[in-house]
């Protein structure tokens, strides 16, 4: 027990200027230990507004509830706040959750814009993936007046951070209509204008081979798709699942990722921003950069100016290679 409150309690430490910093930004969302990196593997801890969300795995009993209620205050002394402990233990529909019986409303903020951070639904991941704020960030910095593309849309986390940033116009894409009605929610929440702001409720890889004017192929293909026209976007995001089978091919980021990137540059217009990421371990930065460029490169639609972001200063890496890569690129 010594051990783990005395890595919170270091990690606390080490974020205080990070706090301070997202503070300042209108956020309350953030990652306050990062368990692989920061001494006790399995364990995650996060802030998302309101909540003092704690993650384990029911394959790996890292704390019992006497650790969790410790942690929970010392988060709650650091921060000066009265968070609702919710203790979520993952790895399957059959695990018993620790019980959680707040009523909410459960809003989170940031860089301004508001989220539902409920911290129990349908699924086991959080409804905003934090690791993913530097990625929200430089879309909202770089979509004013602009079209967005995001695809593996999820909860729209994108789509709003783009909006808040001035976008002209959104499309958010993806095939799961909860992850979708949560970023319906998350637009009311920030008052959006729903014409400008679109949910498409269907496969990916359709949908951006329409979009790009490329053939649709795939058992999909005979039972119909939501049918888009083929057009250009100023910014498209492409952030797949790591593996995923569809009527249209399987979404592969290791074995196969120029299936997915050579559309989504194909959706983006001349001198347009496409941000596409890898979140799994075993590919290295250097790998993925070469999927990239060769790809891009056999489109005829080489990258003017390609650079990567890893996550913010909440997610540290033990070995300065972080699983998410994001590939940032100008395509001509």
């Amino acid at each position: 027990m010594t051990d783990t409150l005395t890595s919170f309690d270091a990690a606390l430490t080490r974020r205080a200027s990070l706090l301070t910093q997202l503070a300042g930004e209108d956020t309350d969302c953030v990652r306050l230990f990062h368990g692989v990196a920061e001494g006790v593997p399995g364990l995650t801890i996060d802030r998302y507004g309101p909540v003092l969300l704690v993650q384990t795995q029911a394959s790996r009993p890292v704390v019992d509830d006497e650790i969790v209620a410790r942690l929970a205050d010392r988060a709650r002394e650091a921060l000066g706040l009265d968070l609702a402990l919710a203790w979520n233990v993952r790895g399957g529909a059959a695990v018993e959750q620790p019980a959680f019986d707040h009523p909410g409303p459960f809003v989170g903020r940031e860089l301004g814009a508001k989220y539902d951070v409920r911290p129990r639904h349908r699924g086991q991941d959080p409804l905003l993936f934090l690791d993913f704020r530097v990625a929200r960030r430089l879309v909202r910095d770089r979509s004013k007046g602009a079209s967005v593309l995001n695809l593996f849309a999820y909860t729209c986390g994108v789509g709003i951070a783009a909006m808040a940033g001035g976008a002209r116009e959104v499309w958010n894409v993806d095939f799961a209509r909860s992850a979708l009605d949560v970023g319906r929610h998350n637009a009311a929440l920030n008052g959006l204008d729903e014409k400008a702001f679109r949910t498409i409720e269907a496969d990916a890889i359709p949908t951006m081979r329409q979009i790009a004017d490329m053939p649709v192929k795939g058992r999909g293909a005979r039972r119909g798709v939501v049918k888009v026209n083929a057009r250009a976007f100023d910014v498209v995001v492409l952030d797949p699942p790591r593996w995923a089978k569809t009527p249209f091919g399987a979404v592969d980021v290791v074995n196969d990722y120029p299936s997915l990137l050579k559309p989504a540059i194909g959706c983006a217009k001349p001198g347009g921003l496409v941000i596409a990421t890898n979140h799994v371990p075993d590919v290295t930065r250097e790998a993925f950069e070469a999927i990239v460029r060769r790809t891009a490169d056999k489109m005829g639609r080489p990258f003017t100016e390609l650079s990567f972001l890893g996550p913010e200063a909440d997610f540290p890496s033990f070995d300065g290679e972080p699983p998410l890569k994001i590939a940032v690129g100008v395509v001509s």
